[in-house]
């Protein structure tokens, strides 16, 4: 028992000493990721049937405003880890999260597709500059075999966003009339502000501004970060496993935004749900996925990040078939099981294995780099699918492809590299 308290690192709790601050960093980095992706990306899936009936738009053009969002998340990737790593990540993240809360609330504002689009362009690059740095902080608060762990924590926060937009924001919907899908955004912005706040009081940059070493080490004083001068960008830019890597991410971006955008349309259309239990449904991923990050981190630290990443494709994989095929309740909950129990371990176990390969200085910038080529992935993702259901008249067909694409990301996992020093 007493291996298992201190491997996962929960003896700082356990033994009365003094709380470390990479904890506090962390649960505030979990609201931070609530707000660029829960509620920023996620609280679209939600809002996503009464919008296109407010504004009177096909399934295509629901898909080209999802791809929107997550161009501007693609275009802001690079450039979010790249500023965290010359600058500082906390300045990035309260400038970005103040950007998405100001996006958020015009979105609700909005009077037809072009406005929309451009909004939700902006919202997703506000997205990309929170969440990346972010993430980037596992590496920088925690020892390398506590990476999995806090990176999986982190994104427990797009759970709690899931969890919250499925539970709640139908009730803000039906109980606004025509207009209600304009008041969820406006909650969401709300929300978004607050934690913007939070992130402004709390985040400290590195365990050297409050004279302590990552969590997980032994040494016995603080290192300083790394001088821009010091900074060896062509670690990452030349890196051929990060590369690597950044293809496998792809396959994750592109089918699981498939599934998690047209998720409550495809109920309500295939199962004849209405949306209150379409977000039901949607909220029990968020829920279970609240520790899916913390599970899958943690056992990517035991077994290795590649073999994690294959069963957690495989899960996916299912995941989707099973939703393609499916026209009742019970095919739904199965596919939300196994989505939620697996959910955001890869954006977990990828920002671990960035880490890795390049060191916590540079975390931020690998992470910002592989986020790329998943960015590109999320990209399509919603064009294809609203593409492809508007030509077949069901959203069997773009599941099925997110079935296959993360079967396919399974399979290159198992041929990832570690071509660089653990640092």
């Amino acid at each position: 028992m007493a291996n298992f308290f201190s491997y996962w690192g929960l003896g700082v709790f356990l033994k009365g000493g003094r709380l470390h601050y990479a904890w506090i960093i962390l649960a505030v980095g979990v609201l931070g990721v609530t707000g660029a992706l829960g509620l920023g990306r996620f609280g679209y899936t939600v809002i996503l049937p009464s919008m296109k009936e407010g504004l009177n738009l096909n399934y295509t053009q629901m898909g080209l405003i999802g791809t929107a969002n997550l161009i501007g998340y693609l275009i802001f990737s690079l450039l979010g880890g790249f500023f965290a790593s010359r600058f500082q990540p906390k300045i990035v993240i309260v400038i970005s999260l103040t950007v998405e809360t100001l996006t958020l609330y015009l979105t609700g504002m909005v009077t037809g597709f072009f406005g929309v689009l451009l909004a939700r362009a902006v919202t997703g690059m506000g997205s990309a500059g929170a969440n990346v740095p972010i993430m980037g902080l596992a590496s920088a608060w925690f020892s390398p075999l506590r990476r999995g762990l806090a990176a999986g924590i982190l994104v427990a926060g797009s759970g709690i966003g899931v969890l919250f937009t499925g539970l709640f924001i139908p009730g803000i919907i039906s109980s606004h009339g025509a207009d209600g899908w304009r008041f969820a955004w406006y909650n969401l912005a709300l929300l978004t502000l607050l934690i913007t706040f939070l992130c402004q009081l709390i985040i400290k940059n590195s365990p050297s501004e409050v004279g302590l070493c990552p969590f997980g080490t032994e040494e016995k004083s603080p290192v300083p970060p790394n001088s821009p001068e010091d900074i060896k960008w062509a670690k990452v830019y030349k890196n051929r496993s990060l590369w690597q890597l950044g293809f496998v991410y792809f396959a994750f971006g592109f089918s699981y935004i498939i599934y998690a955008t047209f998720f409550s349309a495809h109920t309500m259309r295939a199962g004849n749900l209405n949306q209150a239990a379409a977000g039901a449904i949607w909220s029990v991923v968020g829920l279970i996925s609240l520790v899916s990050g913390v599970i899958w981190g943690g056992i990517s630290d035991k077994i290795g990040r590649q073999m994690a990443l294959f069963m957690v494709f495989l899960l996916h994989a299912f995941s989707y078939f099973v939703f393609a095929i499916s026209t009742t309740k019970t095919g739904f909950y199965i596919s939300a099981l196994a989505f939620g129990v697996s959910a955001w371990s890869i954006p977990s176990i990828v920002a671990a294995f960035a880490g890795d390969l390049v060191g916590a200085k540079l975390a931020p910038a690998a992470l910002g780099k592989v986020t790329v080529t998943f960015g590109i992935g999320q990209a399509l993702g919603p064009y294809v699918a609203g593409f492809l259901t508007d030509t077949y008249d069901t959203f069997s067909y773009a599941f099925l492809l997110a079935a296959l694409v993360a079967f396919g990301g399974g399979i290159g996992a198992l041929f990832l590299k570690k071509d660089e020093p653990l640092m």
